[in-house]
């Protein structure tokens, strides 16, 4: 039986741009395939600016992936508000993503492959 949700590393070298600024570059990220859905690449922390990025109290459950904790980016030109999330204790067939961060693109958040 295939697995509903597989996880590789993402070839190459990756980055987030948020209000024209790269937040995010990374050559360990992870890419998650989840059923039919398009991938999600997931960043290391470490590879993060994390000064931009600012907790928030929104939370999701996936029946496969477990709590998603969400976060906002703080730019100069706008707030992103839950554009980010991350699972702090995934289930077991994605633990690989724990201490990972997933963007949401949308208009002002971009995630490229470079």
């Amino acid at each position: 039986m295939q697995k509903y949700i597989t996880v590789t590393p993402a070839p190459g070298t990756w980055t987030v741009r948020a209000g024209g600024a790269v937040i995010a570059e990374s050559g360990n990220a992870l890419e998650l395939s989840e059923g039919d859905m398009p991938f999600v690449i997931y960043f290391p922390r470490s590879d993060v600016a994390m000064a931009f990025i600012d907790e928030s109290e929104h939370t999701t459950t996936c029946p496969h992936k477990g709590t998603a904790s969400y976060f906002n980016i703080m730019s100069k030109s706008a707030t992103y508000e839950n554009a980010v999330w991350s699972y702090e204790d995934p289930k077991d067939d994605v633990a690989q993503i724990k201490g990972y961060l997933a963007f949401a693109v949308q208009d002002g958040i971009a995630v490229e492959q470079v």
